[in-house]
């Protein structure tokens, strides 16, 4: 199936106006054009018109020689029509329905104009195009009217030669008012988008854990956008909220079964005396301590993954909170009779972070050393402040270790053991998830620390979890 490329509204909106301007662009054309050709015809119209109607002005009638008519062509007439170009003119005049002079095939108008009123006709007269005015009136010719005709054409080259100038001009007028269209389509896009923009850096500056409604002033045509936005970080606040309880009812449920079952065990085993029913009732045991090792550290891993992205960050005292989880885990160290050797400031070493997964990193770094340590060994714990390295730029770290003398890495990458249910060549006969130093490392990345693991000297391990100290 074919992934669809996905769309842009910048591309759509810029094409959109672009169209909208060339169209506009086109309209200003025609009707410059259209203009121009309507004005420059009115204009050489009204010429044309005043040249006839000086023409038949001109004529005289007389009452003697049978009624002759004298035809005055004068320069100023002529001299008006070669002010609009070189041009060709032709003329006709009537008197009486009978042609005295001109081009008596010059075509008459399909209607006589009104008395001195010009009607204007085009007609096509050898071989060309001619713009005509007829002029009609009444002249005295031997003592009674007579009608006369005056019809006065011009070839219209000097007026397609002004119309192709202004179509010339409308269409430069056209060009840049498409080239100023675009620019502005190009800015009004930018514009237009601008608030989308601003409200997607709005949500991406936002931490992981910050569910807050957005509160951005944005335009109304993306509110219901903003208001379906919000409604689904409260769901999805409400949704993470209910996972958090999930886990740590999980948690509970499923630890405390386990518990009264080993319980039950151990009292089944003291009260036997069968061998054969206590190599079970020990195999049983054991189980019930790999599962729920197992479920604690998938529950914790669960915990870590969903506090990761949620984070609730606190001023905390480290010390105590290191002193109270070495306390937590005297009881299982001294039933395998590992000392637990705490070294802690005597100011508290205050922190920002979060105290689950804190808990959660340093509850599985001592459960690891205890569990893998021999008998009658001891257990190091320091907590101290570490220096940037070289004394340059950089955030002073909070350094916990934690050392062994238990079965190191045998040589193994550190990085190995940070893998999820990966674990150790040499630790097959001991019950593990293999999840443990993962929830340690996605903690410490989690609050912008760090975490090492390095072979001991001597003999063991050493695990450091550090946490950046207030700048």
């Amino acid at each position: 199936m074919t992934r669809r490329r996905p769309t842009s509204l910048r591309r759509r909106l810029v094409i959109q106006l672009l169209a909208l301007s060339a169209v506009l662009s086109a309209l200003i054309f025609l009707a410059v054009r259209i203009s121009a050709d309507r004005a420059s015809e009115e204009t050489l119209d009204a010429v044309l018109g005043a040249a006839a109607v000086s023409l038949a002005e001109a004529m005289r009638g007389g009452d003697r020689d049978g009624g002759s008519v004298t035809v005055d062509l004068s320069p100023v007439t002529f001299s008006m029509l070669a002010a609009m170009g070189e041009e060709r003119i032709f003329y006709r005049v009537d008197l009486d329905g009978r042609t005295v002079t001109g081009y008596g095939d010059l075509p008459l108008p399909a209607e006589l104009p009104d008395a001195l009123a010009p009607r204007f006709y085009t007609v096509g007269f050898r071989d060309t195009e001619l713009r005509v005015a007829a002029v009609r009136r009444s002249l005295m010719v031997a003592g009674r009217p007579a009608p006369l005709l005056v019809l006065l054409g011009q070839t219209r080259d000097g007026q397609e030669a002004i119309a192709e100038g202004l179509a010339n001009r409308a269409a430069l007028v056209g060009l840049v008012v498409f080239s100023a269209a675009a620019i502005f389509s190009l800015l009004a896009a930018g514009s237009l988008l601008r608030p989308i923009g601003t409200l997607a850096e709005a949500v991406g500056r936002r931490g992981p854990r910050d569910l807050r409604p957005l509160r951005d002033q944005a335009p109304a045509e993306l509110s219901p956008f903003v208001t379906a936005l919000n409604g689904f970080i409260a769901r999805l606040r409400g949704t993470l909220s209910q996972t958090e309880t999930f886990i740590a009812e999980a948690a509970h449920h499923i630890r405390t079964p386990l518990s009264v079952m080993r319980n039950e065990a151990e009292l089944a085993l003291r009260e036997t005396s069968d061998e054969p029913a206590r190599a079970r009732l020990r195999r049983l045991i054991r189980a019930v301590d790999e599962g729920a090792r197992s479920a604690g550290q998938l529950l914790d891993h669960a915990t870590v993954l969903y506090r990761a992205g949620q984070q609730e960050m606190a001023e905390i005292a480290l010390g105590p909170l290191v002193a109270a989880l070495v306390e937590r885990s005297r009881p299982i160290a001294a039933m395998r009779d590992i000392t637990l050797l705490p070294s802690l400031p005597a100011e508290p070493l205050r922190i920002r972070g979060d105290a689950v997964l804190i808990e959660a990193a340093l509850r599985n770094l001592l459960d690891n050393a205890v569990k893998y340590s021999p008998p009658d060994s001891a257990i190091d714990i320091v907590l101290a402040t570490l220096a940037p390295a070289g004394g340059g730029a950089g955030a002073a770290m909070a350094e916990i270790r934690i050392a062994d003398r238990g079965r190191g890495l045998d040589g193994a990458a550190p990085q190995a053991f940070t893998i999820r249910f990966r674990r150790g060549s040499n630790v097959g006969d001991v019950p593990g998830s293999g999840l443990g130093l993962t929830i340690v490392a996605e903690a410490a990345a989690a609050m912008g620390g760090r975490f090492d693991l390095s072979p001991r000297e001597g003999g063991g391990t050493c695990a450091t979890f550090a946490l950046p100290l207030p700048g």
